[in-house]
């Protein structure tokens, strides 16, 4: 007998293996096809769910694999609707998610790993160790969870869906690309490829390779100064990631895909709201078509980072916009949770 710590989850199987399964046990082929629909289309957690097949060959299921299923172990509701989840694994670590309500859409912002090993000095996740990559199926049911939230508490679907959460999501790339493909297979959650955006530092050689697989999805990145000294001093990544090394990769980017890029940048008093970084910022945005989002600054507990004042904020984005930049404020939401950008740090157990 297979205990259930010994049993295979059956998300990870591909529908070959599924089909290879069934033709050794004597079951039809087709069989795997329709387990398949009933994990990533119907997003079922437990083989009873899968009415459609014989009792007897649920309980072959059932003896020979298992569901590893995340729960939400602290859901936190913010003032403006926001809401936070705290999302325990099935080895017992911690990732947050946060849905993110808007007149006209609901956002799901998902993690990609356990913590973040990229040390950027403004950002509360980076300071927790990197402990592991999140799987396909740790990255959908993040997701799943979320829309199943829009619907019970807004009655309204979920409508876009940004990789913003805890982690780098290029530096676990193979499960990201292999999350989005089941959120929006036909096959799969049959969700919009133009409402995904993944976003990253900057490591250019990843998106190079996101280039070349062609990806349907939008690409952001978290600049925050486009002068390398201010760059590296607050993003330890540009040391190995220039600002020219990624200008070329987004050069190569926009070649291959023609999809502009939204650049996020948070300004900070004394750091990157001189004039001088206002000009590198302008410069930067004419590496290829761009948006950009000009992000309000979150605290961490860090008296080293200061937003900057309305006036320097609003007048930095007249520039970009005098110079055919589109640009927005984006006013944070969930800060009294500590669910806004860049605040995801486990403080919810």
């Amino acid at each position: 007998m297979i205990t259930t710590a010994e049993k295979q989850d059956i998300r990870k199987l591909s529908l070959d293996e599924m089909k290879a399964f069934f033709v050794a046990h004597g079951e039809k082929e087709y069989r795997a096809k329709q387990v398949y629909e009933w994990i990533w289309m119907k997003a079922a957690r437990d083989f009873d769910q899968m009415t459609n097949l014989s009792l007897a060959t649920r309980e072959l299921l059932k003896e020979n694999f298992s569901f590893r299923l995340l729960h939400i172990d602290r859901m936190q509701r913010s003032a403006d609707g926001t809401i936070k989840n705290a999302v325990k694994l099935h080895d017992g670590l911690v990732v947050e998610s946060v849905l993110i309500p808007h007149e006209r859409r609901i956002t799901a912002c998902v993690s990609s790993q356990v913590g973040c090993s990229l040390d950027c000095k403004f950002c509360a996740t980076a300071r927790l160790k990197r402990m592991r990559n999140l799987s396909v199926d740790e990255i959908y049911d993040q997701v799943v969870a979320i829309r199943d939230q829009a619907q019970l508490f807004f009655g309204r679907p979920l409508t876009n869906i940004v990789f913003m959460g805890m982690g780098e999501p290029l530096l676990n790339y193979s499960n990201v690309i292999g999350a989005i493909e089941k959120i929006t297979s036909q096959n799969g959650l049959n969700f919009a490829s133009r409402r995904i955006t993944v976003s990253t530092v900057g490591i250019a050689r990843m998106i190079r390779k996101m280039a070349d697989d062609d990806v349907k999805f939008n690409l952001a990145v978290s600049l925050h100064a486009a002068l390398n000294d201010t760059r590296s001093s607050i993003m330890p990544i540009n040391e190995s990631n220039r600002l020219q090394d990624l200008a070329d990769a987004l050069r190569y980017w926009y070649s291959r895909t023609k999809r502009k890029v939204t650049y996020e940048y948070v300004v900070w008093e004394g750091i990157n709201d001189s004039p001088e970084h206002a000009a590198a910022l302008l410069k930067f945005c004419k590496v290829i078509p761009c948006k950009v989002n000009l992000i309000e600054y979150n605290t961490i507990g860090d008296d080293t980072f200061r937003q900057a004042s309305e006036e320097v904020i609003q007048s930095l984005m007249q520039l970009l916009e005098r110079n055919g930049i589109t640009t927005r404020i984006r006013r944070s939401r969930g800060k009294d949770i500590d669910a806004a950008c860049g605040q995801l740090a486990n403080k919810s157990g």
